[in-house]
């Protein structure tokens, strides 16, 4: 954590230099002491200070200065660290000035030159004052800061990248926190920054960066450090950091590709109370954040956000080709892509996608909705676990589900804990016929199917949590896929007409696509059981039969 600043200005280089000096003798090991030749400078300096979320504990500024005085200058600093001690150095025939800028710029105390020797004249005084400051001192986020609008497609998906990715950061809204405002002119010369702007801690920023360009700064990899590997998995939900832990832990050279974050869907969950092993349940986060750090002892390599967009073979080669043009080379290739959120086909829905509707995204929401109603389209676990989650934060969580009940799609324990949380509402036989809103989500049209009335609500906030759309267009040509995109493996494949073209002596094995040595495990398999541990389960069966299928090839 950076050291809390004292501030000394003065337009006299040696005074400068000896009161630094001095300061940096009693102070330098509990504060950074920072110096500025003119008022003009040093409000430079606190601008900068501001950007990387620096605190200063005491401004310590010489009266007689051209331009800008020491008065005026604690009169524009204190609108910028309102809690930072003021104190004047001032010669004698300014002590009025000095007295006076005690009732004007709440000056706290003046200090005559020369302040020799510092131990008796010097020191005391800002001891003192420093105390006092350090009694109600809480140190300010250190990390990364959001500055957006809460209706900006953009700012949620920083927001949403930065969560999932377990990246600690703040966000400030332009609309509803002040600071934002003052951050923004800080940073603007001539023009406004394009929102939304992104601080890091060493005071570089991003003015509406893509994804790719978060993750560089932070420190993601982004780019293979081999050109060939025994194992490359696409995907890094359940299915791949399993496939990736076992895979490596048992000698395979390994690359993990996640386009967004690994976790996957189970890694947005708010909670997973029916994972084995963990019987107080724990986050989707949690789960991520344990499987990266063990894939990780083991050496895989995790590329995010990175995407594959096209798979070449080349026997007894697979290449997987990048979104940026790279490829990457492989003996064996495992597909965990998984699902994602089936979007509503309603007019204005994509344009209102990130302003007020979301896909999932409980988490990195939630906090925005304080005190709304909010609604949720779906009613399977991901969807119970998300209205548990915001009925913590919102007045009223409504749940929309299509069908009779709850039941069929929902696990008991959460059942019950909807029904006994006072604040989830679930409509059944109901669906979103309509959206409504210019800029921003407004309101709903919600459809009751039993008797086919429509009514018309307000709303700001819609998450969507429906269906189980397997995004595998790119994979046209390569691996056969059923007709709603899910791949084909094993016994399932066998029974498909696409097993004419299989062109092994022995049948392919239990997780093996159409293509021998590319396999799949998750949610994208075809017929494959939607849930957490059977995803685990696939992705660590999978390396099973990696190893039969290398030493098929001789690899």
């Amino acid at each position: 954590m950076a050291k809390p600043t004292i501030l000394t200005i003065d337009d006299d280089l040696e005074v400068l230099q000896a009161i630094a000096r001095d300061l940096r003798k009693q102070y330098g090991d509990r504060f950074r002491i920072v110096r500025a030749n003119s008022g003009a400078s040093a409000i430079e300096t606190l601008e900068q200070l501001k950007l990387r979320n620096d605190t200063v504990a005491l401004f310590l500024t010489d009266q007689r200065m051209p331009k800008m005085n020491g008065v005026e200058f604690i009169e524009k600093a204190a609108t910028m660290f309102p809690k930072a001690k003021r104190v004047l150095l001032t010669a004698y025939a300014d002590t009025n000035a000095a007295i006076e800028a005690i009732n004007t710029a709440r000056l706290d105390y003046y200090l005559l030159k020369p302040w020799n020797p510092p131990e008796e004249k010097l020191y005391p005084v800002l001891d003192d004052l420093l105390e006092d400051w350090l009694a109600v001192y809480r140190p300010a986020f250190q990390g990364i800061r959001v500055v957006g609008d809460r209706w900006s497609p953009c700012s949620h998906n920083v927001k949403d990248f930065l969560a999932r990715n377990q990246i600690p950061y703040q966000w400030l809204d332009v609309e509803t926190e002040p600071e934002a405002t003052k951050l923004i002119d800080y940073v603007s010369n001539s023009s406004k920054p394009r929102l939304p702007l992104v601080l890091f801690p060493d005071g570089n920023r991003l003015e509406q960066p893509s994804n790719l360009q978060v993750a560089e700064r932070i420190g993601l990899q982004t780019q293979a450090e081999k050109p060939f590997y025994d194992l490359v998995i696409v995907g890094g939900g359940p299915a791949g950091l399993a496939a990736a832990v076992y895979g490596a832990s048992e000698g395979l050279s390994t690359v993990m590709i996640e386009r967004s974050a690994p976790g996957g869907q189970a890694g947005s969950s708010s909670r997973i109370e029916n994972y084995l092993g963990f019987p107080v349940g724990l986050s989707g986060d949690d789960l991520a954040r344990r499987g990266v750090t063990q894939a990780k002892r083991f050496g895989v390599e995790i590329l995010t956000p990175q995407e594959v967009v096209d798979v070449k073979l080349e026997d007894p080669y697979r290449i997987v080709k990048l979104a940026d043009g790279s490829e990457i080379n492989c003996h064996a290739l495992l597909l965990a892509t998984g699902v994602y959120w089936r979007r509503l086909n309603l007019p204005g829905c994509d344009r209102l996608t990130g302003r007020g509707i979301y896909y999932g995204a409980a988490k990195t929401e939630a906090m925005s909705c304080q005190d709304e109603h909010i609604y949720l389209v779906g009613g399977a676990n991901s969807a119970g676990q998300a209205a548990m989650y915001f009925s913590q934060y919102a007045s009223k969580v409504t749940m929309l589900v299509r069908g009779q009940s709850l039941t069929k799609s929902m696990s008991q324990y959460l059942i019950e804990q909807i029904d006994a949380t006072d604040n989830i509402e679930v409509l059944t036989h109901t669906e979103v016929v309509e959206v409504h809103g210019e800029n921003s989500l407004a309101g709903l049209t919600i459809l009751y199917n039993q008797t086919g009335k429509t009514e018309k609500v307000a709303t700001n906030s819609l998450f969507i949590f429906i269906g189980a759309k397997p995004e595998t267009e790119w994979l046209d040509g390569v691996v056969a896929r059923d007709q709603r995109g899910f791949i084909y493996a094993g016994a399932d494949l066998k029974k498909s007409e696409h097993f004419r073209g299989w062109n092994r002596d022995r049948d392919p094995f239990l997780l093996e696509t159409s293509v021998p040595g590319i396999f799949v495990a998750g949610d994208v398999r075809h017929n494959s059981v939607k849930r957490v541990a059977s995803g685990v389960g696939e992705g660590s069966i999978a390396i099973m039969f990696v190893h039969r299928y290398l030493a098929e090839v001789g690899a």
